[in-house]
């Protein structure tokens, strides 16, 4: 092999290499958007699941989404162009973390949601101020170099979390629940398409919806997760979880084969697949979820009845829906009680792995109606999660004592007194 040959072959890698990235973003349809409000849906589902139903905590659980966020995006970092399944898996973790971001900073750190509402805010102008300075650009269909493509996951990761924050504020401080919540992000996106068609600009179109999506899927996922007595449809958040999933792989699947056959789209260049085409699969989509939803829903329950504190031997008190009955601030708190009550028997007993085992229950229905419980009255729902907490740690201490268990079961007992008095 002559020098010259050798010297080509040696060349050839550098200049691979140094070859520009095609665009790392999917074009902005309506798949687009669908996805991106079932991902935002199924990061926090899916989290909430592995934390509580599984059991693995909120610590480990926050390590592990942080820690498989940091591999997928490494590997989306250093590819050289769009590979759908990769890019939205990213996105699903973001979701999860950027979520998980904001509830650490509310529930163990203790900050007012307007305060880490208004830093992630000014976070995320930061973020756009020096992309922009560097880039001259913050469209998303740019996305063709390594250092605009860190400023725009960047950006996505403090959207999510603002988002989280900005929608928490909503339903939350502001007392607007999921419902309402679903309806109001809904409407303000519909708004914002609207300005986008009279002229407002692409690009900050597209990052307001963005941020908005993430409440609308998080008020959707309490709305399809919460029980019926919580005003939601009861399919639980494993079930949500599974539906979603499915329809995002079907939706995702669509992407990979048309960019396996048609290639990623250039900047300028026309959507390999018809715009009419992509909005029959996103109707699709959607259909699938609502069906899905309303044939898997569980039927209404009839109230049942559950024995309390004050009820005589062998009476007992109907619960009603806790939209319905403001036994307390948060609303019905009788379900609650006949957890504790157990555990604290079966501690009293001396018997702390029945107590341990039980008080997962307690966990598990604190957890499944906070959507619907938390906005009615943030700071009195914070005290009975503390106290709830202090009763978790207890008895999963390694070992667990049947003194610092009784201790923080007593105090939690009440605390449920208490709130049922403010009413």
């Amino acid at each position: 092999m002559s020098d010259t040959t050798t010297a080509s072959v040696e060349r050839t890698p550098r200049l691979v290499a140094s070859a520009p990235m095609l665009n790392k973003v999917p074009a902005i349809t309506a798949t687009f958007w669908l996805i991106k409000i079932l991902s935002t849906t199924i990061g926090e589902t899916f989290a909430d699941y592995l934390a509580v139903q599984v059991g693995l905590g909120t610590a480990v659980t926050d390590g592990a989404m942080m820690t498989l966020l940091a591999i997928a995006l490494v590997a989306q970092l250093r590819a050289r162009r769009l590979i759908p399944w990769l890019y939205w898996l990213t996105v699903v973790l973001v979701s999860i973390v950027g979520t998980q971001i904001t509830d650490f900073c509310t529930d163990t750190l203790g900050v007012s949601l307007y305060v880490s509402t208004a830093v992630f805010t000014v976070v995320l102008a930061v973020v756009f101020t020096v992309w922009w300075r560097q880039e001259r650009t913050l469209a998303i269909t740019a996305i063709d170099t390594p250092r605009r493509e860190r400023y725009y996951w960047g950006a996505i990761l403090t959207t999510f979390a603002l988002g989280t924050a900005g929608g928490d504020l909503a339903t939350e401080a502001l007392s607007l629940g999921f419902r309402n919540g679903a309806l109001i992000f809904g409407g303000l996106i519909l708004a914002v398409w609207a300005a986008r068609r009279l002229g407002l600009n692409g690009v900050l179109a597209f990052w307001i919806a963005y941020v908005l999506t993430r409440p609308l899927g998080a008020s959707l996922g309490d709305l399809l997760t919460q029980d019926r007595s919580f005003g939601g449809l009861g399919l639980g958040a494993s079930l949500t979880s599974l539906i979603f999933l499915a329809v995002i792989v079907a939706l995702v699947a669509r992407e990979q084969v048309n960019a396996t056959r048609h290639g990623i789209r250039a900047k300028g260049e026309a959507p390999a697949v018809a715009p009419h085409r992509d909005y029959a699969w996103a109707a699709a989509g959607a259909v699938a979820v609502v069906a899905a939803a309303v044939v898997l829903a569980p039927a209404p329950t009839p109230a049942v009845a559950v024995p309390t504190a004050t009820a005589g031997q062998g009476e007992a008190a109907h619960v009603k829906p806790l939209e319905v009955d403001a036994t307390s601030p948060i609303g019905d708190l009788r379900p609650f009680a006949v957890i504790v009550d157990d555990v604290t028997a079966k501690t009293r007993k001396g018997d702390l792995a029945a107590a341990t085992a039980r008080v997962k229950d307690l966990e598990v229905a604190w957890d499944n109606g906070e959507a619907a419980m938390k906005p009615a009255s943030p700071d009195d729902w914070h005290t009975m999660d503390s106290a709830i907490d202090d009763a978790l740690t207890a008895l999963r201490a390694a070992p667990p004592t049947k003194a610092a268990s009784l201790s923080a079961l007593t105090h939690l007992q009440a605390t449920i007194s208490a709130l049922e008095k403010k009413q």
